[in-house]
């Protein structure tokens, strides 16, 4: 019993000291695979911060790759641990509209009048994130600038590949926007909001209530650092920054990859731009071009990019990432004239930079008025990220604080 005790024990110190090393050497290799510029705000911080996340990362790929759960159900597991208890200013409720699981917010102070209501589409590039990961900021929104605050818990790829999360977060905000009276909130004062995937959300529900007569107006769009493209992944922005975390560029187009089709197959040819006939491209040159963005966002480097064509097989697999409601840059002139007021927040730091400068210049174009709001300092994440277990980015305070004051302006 004792020689069977022994081995067990020693077993058992082997699969941890396995595991371990397993964990530490892709930690080290994505740590030496990755970038902090010196203008990044906090880089100590987001350097931890990165290897948390890298850690969960590996540590959920070990997992899949002996059987007991997928990387994916992993990291979302993980993410869904967090709560935050009873908000003494704020009602908290979870519901469904339609079959869509929301999560309303409601400021406990009494109001002279109707309140605005903030539609909230959480980020996660449609496979991760959720109501739990965004409920601190959702309640920061909500508290300081008073506001009515739903929470949109859409559907995630690869399980629910395109339209499903697009077709969620409207579905939902034509729910609310037709049952707004029972929550006190103005209907000629609502508001579209999301960060990263979310604000992709955002943009294309935008632009999708924009032609439409049997709904109110909405008020305006909140876009924070939105991704609004696949065509081009070798702007200035995903060149200078594409090691820089949180979003890697190779990332980026895996996500939009596995919400398109449920897998990252072409991710080359998407990266390298030869999933798109050329002359199609050409087209959507006079939106998508680095032509359309300020010289000073290429002073970091930027190399231009040689044009190449795809084969028909590649495109037919793709082709649908030209659809305006997955990529709203590439909406029309007519669409675009039609948006509410906007306000776009972009990050130094973040391959998504250019995205989000192209269609401020799309909106402006148009004589849609805009805000933006640039962090010099910020980087891919970071608003999500102002107190994140214990860490603090200032940037990130700052950039809530002008999505608060926007709001407070409405």
């Amino acid at each position: 019993m004792a020689v069977v005790y022994t081995l067990l024990v020693l077993f058992l110190a082997v699969f941890v000291a396995g595991f371990i090393l397993l964990v530490m050497g892709a930690i080290n290799f994505d740590f030496s695979n990755s970038e902090i510029p010196p203008g990044v705000n906090q880089p100590v911080k987001l350097r931890i911060i990165h290897i948390i996340l890298i850690s969960r990362a590996v540590v959920g790929k070990i997992l899949e790759n002996i059987g007991i759960c997928s990387q994916v159900s992993f990291v979302r597991y993980i993410q869904g641990r967090k709560t935050l208890g009873v908000d003494p200013k704020l009602f908290i409720k979870d519901l469904w509209f339609e079959k869509v699981p929301v999560r309303i917010y409601q400021p406990k102070v009494p109001s002279a009048s109707q309140r605005r209501g903030v539609m909230f589409f959480h980020g996660g590039g449609w496979v991760f994130g959720s109501l739990e990961t965004h409920e601190k900021l959702c309640r920061s929104i909500a508290r300081e600038s008073e506001s009515v605050v739903v929470s949109v818990g859409y559907r995630l790829a690869p399980e629910h590949k395109y339209p499903a999360a697009y077709e969620d977060c409207l579905n939902a905000t034509i729910h609310f926007m037709k049952n707004i009276e029972r929550y006190g909130v103005d209907p000629a004062n609502v508001i579209v909001c999301g960060d990263s995937a979310g604000g992709n959300l955002a943009a294309a529900v935008s632009q999708t209530l924009a032609g439409g007569s049997d709904l109110p107006k909405l008020r305006a769009q909140i876009l924070i650092y939105p991704g609004l493209q696949a065509v081009d992944f070798n702007l200035p922005s995903y060149q200078q920054n594409h090691r820089v975390p949180l979003l890697f560029r190779e990332r980026a187009a895996f996500y939009v990859l596995q919400y398109l089709n449920g897998n990252a197959t072409n991710l080359e040819e998407v990266l390298e731009g030869s999933h798109i006939p050329i002359d199609m491209k050409l087209n959507y040159r006079k939106w998508v071009s680095p032509d359309n963005i300020p010289k000073k966002f290429k002073v970091r480097g930027y190399k231009p990019h040689v044009l190449l064509d795809c084969t028909t097989e590649v495109y037919e697999t793709v082709k649908r990432l030209c659809e305006p409601n997955l990529c709203p840059l590439l909406a029309e002139d007519a669409v675009i004239q039609q948006l509410p007021e906007s306000f776009i927040l972009t990050c130094e730091y973040d391959v998504l930079r250019d995205d989000g400068l192209l269609y401020k210049k799309r909106l402006e174009d148009n004589g849609v008025r805009v805000t933006w709001y640039h962090l010099e300092d910020g980087f891919h994440g970071i608003i999500g990220l102002y107190d994140y277990c214990g860490f603090t980015f200032p940037a990130g305070k700052r950039g809530l604080d002008s999505i608060v004051n926007f709001l407070k302006s409405l």
